[in-house]
């Protein structure tokens, strides 16, 4: 069996291989920088991709995770255009495949209170609009026979985080400042809360969800918050640090939200839920870094 990865360079490509290899399926890896180079937006290259695979199964991960206006363009071609590409030419090269389609809790309307799969979409981003259009295509082309399956995933961090995500930027600077860095970590409002659930946890969420065909749609995340304060304290426990004489609160900093949180009932009645604890986490993060920068 193999599965064609979209957007395969990112932390959930990483551990959706692992989990496609426990498995015996074959990853056929693409990107814009790594595997097989290639853009999602472009109609003839997927064709040529899924024509040529015939994948049992196909995951579209890719898309700038930024809620920027600035991304208005690029979130629309690769996640709203490159969702009809792969629709539409698994429709005509593999109407047998299971589709995942990457959905997102920020694409929802958000009141604070946890949110699942069958709440108000509210259009506040570009990115939203992008993961709104998505979903909507995916069930248009589920009503045409397709196993089109989406996953709303909340906040998800591991060691492969790139810096611009809070969760590494604060975890990054904690193993700098304990092998000897003096620096200050600028930080907006630390009373935002969101959850902090292991990529790997979650990933095996999406596979949980993949693997029947009764439930179609389902919010994936932990469905437990914690503030960026938690987070802060946690991290800097790693190297046994008073997080307070680190860190310095950027003033007139506005937060998109103040809580964002997941309902995974869904998910957890089809038998999953998350493993690693926000400490372990943490340690995961923090630890590991300190290591190798100690072995540079």
């Amino acid at each position: 069996m193999k599965a064609l990865v979209f957007g395969s360079n990112g932390q959930d490509g990483y551990y959706l291989k692992e989990i496609c290899c426990e498995n015996e399926v074959e990853v056929v890896p693409v990107s814009r920088s790594v595997g097989i180079i290639g853009d999602v937006s472009d109609l003839e290259f997927v064709k040529h991709l899924v024509g040529q695979h015939r994948p049992e199964y196909i995951f579209h991960l890719a898309a700038s995770s930024t809620t920027k206006h600035g991304a208005l363009f690029d979130n629309h071609q690769t996640i709203a255009t490159g969702t009809l590409n792969i629709l539409e030419t698994a429709k005509e090269y593999a109407p047998n495949a299971k589709i995942f389609i990457t959905g997102s809790g920020v694409q929802f309307k958000n009141n604070g209170q946890p949110i699942n799969e069958n709440d108000e979409f509210e259009a506040s981003s570009p990115y939203a609009i992008a993961r709104i259009q998505s979903v909507y295509a995916a069930r248009y082309y589920r009503t045409l026979g397709l196993k089109v399956y989406i996953g709303y995933l909340f906040h998800h961090e591991s060691p492969l985080r790139k810096e611009n995500h809070l969760s590494q930027k604060i975890a990054s600077a904690v193993s700098r400042i304990a092998t000897g860095s003096e620096e200050i970590l600028e930080i907006g409002d630390i009373s935002v809360e969101k959850e902090w659930t292991f990529a790997g946890d979650v990933i095996q969420g999406i596979w949980t969800l993949m693997s029947q065909e009764n439930i179609f749609e389902a919010a994936i995340g932990s469905g437990i918050y914690f503030s960026v304060k938690d987070w802060l304290k946690i991290c800097f426990e790693q190297i046994n640090l008073n997080w307070e004489e680190y860190v310095k609160i950027q003033q007139g900093f506005i937060p998109e939200y103040k809580r964002l949180v997941s309902d995974p009932g869904t998910i957890n009645q089809l038998g999953w839920t998350p493993k690693v604890s926000l400490s372990q986490l943490a340690q995961m993060m923090v630890i590991e870094k300190v290591k190798n920068q100690e072995i540079v």
